[in-house]
């Protein structure tokens, strides 16, 4: 099994009408017959139940997301906010999405909510044949946590299936973001609180790393950055977006793990769009740095942001669908990575995460 721990599914199902009970070449062949503009916005699809299914990504991170109005730009041209109401009502839409996926297509997707939940859901995916029908988890991760619009709320998106929160993707309320730096506020460190009151999963993918630093300080829970590559392989770019070796080595002092991004822009800050794709070793040149820096493969996993902005065009040569993130495993094992290794990065440190907050 693969797990991704970050993939914007409701964001497309709500922004475009993508319905990835299809395969991701089904979606592309109808957007290009319906003269959707999803392909030109977003990029063609990666994602669809076949394929997860024939990559044996058998646990997804689906994320709640919307951009602020003030961010809006030709990429993001779906469904924004203002305010945390526009926030609050967009996250609801899109969880609800989640549970009609899940309640209407229960034989391809499943939520999990409860450890008992991921513990059949394992057990189904060990039970059966690798190509045999199964349902693909999904672990609702909150991208942005302007949906809550005060700490008190927090227990009823964790009833709704929230697991996983990062409380920024731009700068906002709680602490300085992607593209606007800034430190913890103190309604970020009184979201904190109320996360660890509850149990959430901290997430500080898109946090400003003087925020990440803060954070972590703070945070007693459980913590991962779920999508961010190492800021050292990106010298070209003096972009927040990337990690720090400080915050690296912060979060593997608190046993954090990090997912890795296989689009090219973040593996290698020069390439722009119209360029020639990188190659998947790139890929692997992120994974091995994070476990050369922190000293072992318990660290490190994957975590696409497939849908997230970019599509096919924009990702290494090789990968056509999110089923082809399996070829990951060879290189890892031509670099000298054992059969644990490449199990820890492919599922088992994340497993380790989850595990420890469903109950």
């Amino acid at each position: 099994m693969l797990i991704d721990a970050h993939e914007d599914i409701a964001w497309n199902m709500l922004a475009y009408g993508r319905d990835y009970t299809h395969s991701a070449h089904e979606i592309r062949r109808q957007e290009a017959k319906n003269g959707s503009r999803a392909p030109e916005l977003n990029g063609n699809t990666l994602l669809g139940y076949p394929d997860w299914l024939r990559g044996q990504v058998g646990i997804v991170f689906g994320t709640l997301f919307a951009p602020p109005k003030r961010r809006q730009t030709r990429k993001w041209e779906g469904p924004a906010y203002a305010d945390a109401e526009e926030a609050h009502r967009l996250y609801r839409q899109e969880l609800d999405l989640y549970h009609r996926l899940a309640d209407e297509h229960p034989d391809q997707f499943r939520l999990l909510r409860t450890r008992a939940d991921l513990n059949a859901h394992i057990a189904e995916w060990k039970q059966k044949p690798a190509d045999a029908p199964k349902p693909i988890g999904i672990v609702v991760l909150m991208e942005g946590a302007e949906g809550v619009r005060t700490p008190d709320e927090l227990s009823q998106w964790w009833e709704g299936g929230v697991r996983l929160i990062g409380p920024a993707w731009a700068g906002n309320r709680f602490c300085g973001g992607t593209g606007e730096p800034g430190p913890l506020t103190a309604e970020g460190s009184a979201l904190l609180a109320a996360m660890d009151d509850v149990g959430f999963v901290l997430d500080i993918s898109h946090m400003d790393p003087q925020a990440a630093r803060q954070a972590l300080e703070a945070y007693a829970g459980t913590v991962i950055a779920s999508h961010a590559n190492p800021a050292a392989l990106l010298p070209e770019t003096d972009s927040n977006r990337f990690l720090p070796d400080d915050v690296i080595d912060a979060l593997a002092a608190r046993d954090g793990v990090i997912g890795i991004v296989p689009f090219n822009r973040f593996l290698d800050a020069t390439w722009k769009p119209g360029d020639p794709r990188l190659p998947l070793e790139k890929v692997v040149e992120h994974i091995d740095y994070i476990c050369q820096r922190t000293g072992s493969s318990r660290h490190v996993a994957i975590g696409s942001d497939f849908d997230g902005g970019f599509g096919v065009e924009s990702v290494p040569a090789g990968i056509d669908t999110v089923a082809d993130l399996q070829k990951l495993a060879p290189l890892l094992a031509a670099r000298g990575y054992t059969n644990d290794d490449i199990a820890a990065i492919f599922a088992h440190n994340w497993l380790r995460k989850i595990k420890a907050i469903l109950h």
